[in-house]
């Protein structure tokens, strides 16, 4: 038996999360977790590379804020902080009973698949994480300057810490998130073709809230939901991360610039541990290279 794009939703304790389902439910579990300001249509060939190979039961859910995920309660904080999506990612986990899922992404999803790996590594198989250890050392960077060619290609974080910035967003999301979907990926030339299919799930209710809070918890400008605080303090001392892990290196992110190594983050990872460099892909990695994507899960199946 198997099946490809069905559509169902899950209940955890802070969100209804809609998911697309693809493969053969007998299969290894695996969670695909796009970031910002993208969607899940990110992942449409490495779901179908995945299931057309058979032996995976592939899962990808809007993440909080995108999409038709929606918050249980119109009471509770529209967080944005690495700790809301660590327990939003373990959350659904445990709703839909994975059996240690390979847990995968890229930006705000590599951020919730490496927070639960590093906190929770008995309930994943293995990770695969674009551009290395996405947690945040809040501390430290909330801060420290970066290398002024990464600063400079930062600005929309600094944007969305004023109020200009909150209502830039508010106003015109669709054109500054294809101009960031444009200038992130400069070598693909397919971005601005693309953005439409994943335009819709930007106007979500709560993706204003959950972004400007996002880029403001980062830097110590937000408060955090106190219900994450455990997670936070656990993530404070930058734990490593022990689960078999695949890190694919963008060579043409426009994030960080091209001078940004992934090999950087070696040391926090004590499990096995494999680099894989991707010349002229860009940010948007699962979208621009999925046979890559692929390949990556399907290396960790074995584990």
């Amino acid at each position: 038996m198997s099946f490809a794009d069905i559509t169902d939703h899950i209940a955890t304790p802070v969100l209804s999360i809609t998911y697309e389902r693809h493969g053969d439910p007998r299969g290894i579990p695996v969670v695909l977790l796009h970031g910002f300001p993208y969607d899940i249509r990110a992942y449409d060939a490495v779901a179908a590379s995945l299931a057309a190979g058979g032996g995976f039961d592939v899962y990808v859910p809007f993440l909080r804020g995108f999409g038709t995920t929606q918050f249980v309660s119109g009471s509770d904080p529209r967080s944005g902080q690495q700790g809301a999506l660590g327990q939003d990612l373990l959350d659904f986990i445990d709703a839909l009973a994975l059996d240690r899922p390979i847990v995968a992404g890229y930006d705000w999803g590599g951020r919730a698949a490496c927070i639960v790996a590093a906190l929770w590594p008995e309930r994943v198989r293995g990770l695969v994480s674009v551009d290395g250890y996405n947690i945040q050392d809040i501390a430290y960077a909330a801060v420290e300057p970066s290398k002024p060619e990464w600063e400079a290609t930062y600005w929309y974080q600094y944007y969305f810490h004023s109020e200009r910035g909150r209502r830039g967003l508010e106003r015109n999301r669709e054109e500054l998130c294809e101009l960031l979907w444009r200038t992130w990926s400069p070598e693909w030339k397919a971005a601005a073709a693309e953005f439409p299919r994943s335009a819709v799930s930007l106007h979500n209710p709560a993706f204003v809230d959950v972004v400007v809070h996002s880029y403001r918890h980062r830097y110590g400008l937000a408060e955090g939901d106190p219900r994450y605080q455990g997670i936070e303090d656990r993530l404070a001392v930058t734990p490593a991360i022990g689960v078999p892990t695949v890190v694919l290196e963008s060579g043409a992110d426009g994030v960080g610039g091209p001078t940004f190594e992934a090999s950087g983050d070696r040391e926090l990872f004590t499990g096995t541990f494999e680099l894989r460099h991707l010349p002229g892909i860009g940010h948007n990695v699962p979208q621009e290279a999925p046979e890559a994507f692929a390949d990556a899960v399907r290396t960790l199946a074995g584990g």
